[in-house]
């Protein structure tokens, strides 16, 4: 595995793994990860960089992205690239140009990590403000579809492209207060098994969406403010999964709803079209 010294979150984060993928499982990929400044987007980021993958940071927060590409710059051979983004703000012609600066800069893409999203106020439906429920719903729905849809020429151009949306539990089972946020993560449910479907058998593309479970970052913070961070899991700790999902390893696993608290290694416990029976 590669060495992370000065990464110690990391090393202790390894000892929690389920899945020990290899060193240069993701050597010269290119992965695009959304809301790459912060939490989990800033972990995933610089642990795909550690296993070789050349990662493109967008994120809204420019000192953040630059943060995090300094720290990759200093500590790998890889060439992430800062895309500074307000994904409020994204449309066709925006996710168009990126596509172009992708296409020109690496001329190739092998992944996306929908990983950005606004949590939104926690207050019953009928006093949610419109404005408020537009904005969450652009971030977290529209913008994963906008980006996924201009970017497709270049995932199917790929050998091994993974598409991963960022899920949660009340974006598969809903409750009371979470608003936006929890439909925002139905959607992208949908969009990700609609995607899985229609390229099922036709390119090797695939799609997935992940649920991370509680996870110590300044969003899960402003969810529950009395809770303890010191005993929530830190990104780093579930690494292992976000790697087996962008590796060549997990070719041929498409349309699955996976959970990292309960995901056991490769092939288990997942479902989704044409699912295998989990060895073992």
């Amino acid at each position: 595995m590669p060495a992370s010294p000065d990464y110690p979150e990391l090393e202790e984060g390894r000892r929690h793994w389920r899945y020990q993928p290899a060193a240069n499982c993701l050597k010269d990929q290119v992965i695009l990860v959304t809301g790459a400044g912060d939490g989990i987007g800033s972990a995933a980021a610089r642990t795909f960089s550690l296993y070789g993958a050349h990662v493109i940071l967008l994120g809204r927060t420019r000192s953040k992205l630059e943060a995090v590409f300094d720290w990759i710059t200093a500590r790998t051979d890889t060439e992430p690239v800062i895309v500074p983004c307000d994904l409020q703000a994204l449309n066709d012609d925006s996710a168009d140009a990126l596509l172009a600066a992708v296409d020109e800069g690496f001329g190739r893409l092998d992944g996306i990590l929908h990983n950005a999203s606004l949590l939104g106020p926690k207050v019953a439906v009928a006093h949610y403000p419109s404005d408020e429920w537009r904005r969450v719903m652009h971030v977290n729905a529209y913008a994963p579809f906008v980006l996924t849809k201009a970017l497709l020429p270049l995932l199917q151009q790929s050998p091994n492209a993974s598409v991963v949306m960022t899920s949660s539990s009340v974006g598969r089972q809903g409750r009371a207060y979470w608003g936006a946020y929890a439909v925002s993560k139905f959607a992208l449910e949908g969009l990700s098994q609609v995607l899985a479907d229609e390229h099922e058998n036709v390119n090797r593309v695939r799609f997935n969406s992940l649920n991370p479970g509680a996870t110590r970052t300044a969003m899960r913070a402003t969810a529950y403010p009395g809770e303890n961070p010191r005993q929530v899991p830190t990104p780093e700790s579930k690494m292992d999964i976000y790697l087996y999902l962008f590796e060549a390893a997990s070719a041929g696993l498409t349309g699955a709803q996976l959970d990292a608290r309960d995901w056991n290694g490769p092939g288990r416990d997942w479902n989704g079209p044409g699912a295998p029976a989990s060895p073992g």
